[in-house]
């Protein structure tokens, strides 16, 4: 008998479901991607993933502070 094949592993995403994207930097005001980044997320591979991830913190400068407490 064959195992059942095994579903594939979740993508991990820093989408937190606010998707607003601001005009000035064009980031999203929930994760900090551009809307490229979003749209091809599925077809990163997990290094690609990885580094973007680890990017996004450090652009959170990039967005004025009084768009951010529009959402969080």
């Amino acid at each position: 008998m064959t195992e059942p094949a095994k579903p594939p592993a979740p993508i991990k995403t820093p989408c937190v479901q606010v998707c607003i994207v601001d005009g000035e930097s064009g980031l999203c005001l929930g994760c900090y991607r551009t809307l490229q980044e979003v749209a091809a997320w599925a077809r990163f591979s997990d290094a690609e993933r990885a580094a973007l991830m680890a990017e996004l913190p450090g652009r959170r400068g990039r967005i004025r502070p009084e768009k951010l407490g529009m959402v969080r």
